[in-house]
């Protein structure tokens, strides 16, 4: 008997990069042991006071769920949910006046909703969003679901320092000229390069925006994830009188994920400076009703909060993850000689690049693959294996250009701090017996 056809877009479909060697790995019945290190999944315990409202679900005198229902909520987002969004912004020292705020499934939802309001969809007034290379790709795959486009902009990357640096400024101009994009894409705390873009420069991509009249998204999951000397930086701190024309062309993805610890909560937001923008964006979330009610009850305990309480969270997020990363970095090169770790200033990725180690025709993915599928490392208490990201589909590349990222990974620092120390020994020790497949 036939049966119904699926459509041609899913016949295509592949797994995201950030979700392949996971995937994969699941289908193992060997009984090894993985170190995940694909994607951003925060292994740390969720903030204190959102435990304790998870706890108190249906006991808390305050819980909107004491009768047993769990009713949805408007599509806006709850009322205490959008002003803790706000307070967090206020609490890096950005001012939230003139603010609108919407709460989102998780900010994967932010993101599709800000592509369907700022970009055109193919045989209309078609403007694609201006990514930087290496971007996430899931801006990619999300653009492509809906029907628009992306181009880009490669960001430079120093081999020695093993830093990212912005793209020269006068070639995005003519990008833009020649493109038209109708949004600029950035991340300041940068997935996957950990490249921390300075308010500086945050000023300066907001006057290209105002220079060439389009929107300036700026992707904040990981705002006081940053490591250097001095303060974070935020859309938020571009104003008025540094950019004149900044207002109304500002918009924010915020999320419960990477700062409060809280990927599984899926609660996210849009904040922008555009009353129209926002309220054309609940119109078009209205299809999806609303938001995780449980996931905004438990986030919106950030409002009980002091500023310095904020204040003191985020120095102990940074403090352990800067510790780990520069502990993983310094045992990679030991245990990998030859290999090329970004050092991060921010968020909690680093590309390695394998380039000057392996020959011509290795590939990251078909390494991951490798590795997900029947590689394994003995180590004293087991067998392990390592899954990373590939980075080819974090770049965007024209016919017959090489992909810069087809000897890269990602790695994400969201093992625990003795698994992580476990991933150098793991790598080499897949490394070695794949490359004498080749």
């Amino acid at each position: 008997m036939q049966t119904p056809e699926i459509s041609g877009y899913y016949k295509t479909r592949l797994p995201s990069d950030i979700r392949l060697a996971q995937i994969e790995f699941t289908k193992r019945t060997d009984g090894v042991k993985a170190l995940n290190c694909a994607i951003g999944n925060v292994t740390l315990p969720l903030h204190p006071a959102m435990q304790k409202r998870l706890a108190a679900l249906m006991s808390d005198p305050k819980s909107p769920f004491l009768d047993g229902s769990v009713q949805y909520t408007p599509t806006v987002g709850r009322s205490d949910t959008r002003e803790a969004f706000l307070k967090i912004i206020a609490s890096s020292g950005f001012s939230t006046q003139g603010l609108f705020a919407h709460i989102t499934d998780g900010g994967s939802a932010a993101m599709e909703l800000v592509l369907l309001g700022v970009c055109g969809a193919a045989g209309t007034h078609e403007r694609p969003l201006l990514l930087i290379d290496a971007a996430y790709v899931n801006y990619q795959c999300l653009a492509e679901r809906i029907g628009r486009k992306t181009v880009c902009i490669r960001r430079t990357f120093d081999k020695k320092s093993g830093k990212f640096s912005l793209p020269d400024l006068e070639a995005m101009e003519k990008v833009i000229e020649k493109e038209q994009p109708a949004a600029i894409l950035v991340i300041p705390y940068d997935n996957p390069t950990g490249h921390f873009y300075s308010q500086d420069d945050m000023d300066t991509l907001g006057q290209i925006a105002v220079r060439h009249n389009i929107w300036l998204v700026s992707d904040e999951a990981y705002r006081e994830l940053y490591y250097t000397p001095g303060k974070t930086s935020s859309i938020w701190g571009i104003t008025e009188e540094k950019v004149p024309g900044i207002s109304g062309r500002r918009i924010s993805i915020e999320t419960a994920s990477k700062v409060w610890n809280g990927c599984g909560l899926r609660v996210g937001a849009i904040i922008t400076d555009s009353e129209l923008f926002h309220e054309k964006a609940v119109y078009e979330y209205t299809a999806n009703l609303c938001a995780n009610h449980i996931g905004q009850w438990a986030f919106a305990a950030i409002l009980d909060e002091s500023m310095a309480d904020m204040q003191a969270w985020y120095k102990k997020q940074r403090s352990y993850y800067y510790e780990m990363m520069q502990e993983f970095r310094k045992n990679v090169l030991k245990e990998v000689p030859g290999i090329l770790a970004s050092s991060p200033d921010a968020s909690i990725y680093s590309v390695l690049d394998l380039s000057d180690i392996v020959p011509q025709n290795f590939s990251a993915n078909k390494f991951v693959m490798y590795a997900s599928t029947k590689g394994k490392v003995a180590l004293p208490d087991g067998d392990y294996t390592l899954l990373l990201s590939p980075m080819s589909g974090f770049y965007t590349v024209k016919a017959g250009e090489e992909n810069p990222g087809r000897a890269q990974m990602r790695v994400a620092y969201v093992e625990s701090p003795e698994n992580m120390r476990k991933v150098p020994k793991v790598l080499a020790g897949l490394l070695k017996d794949y490359l004498a497949t080749l």
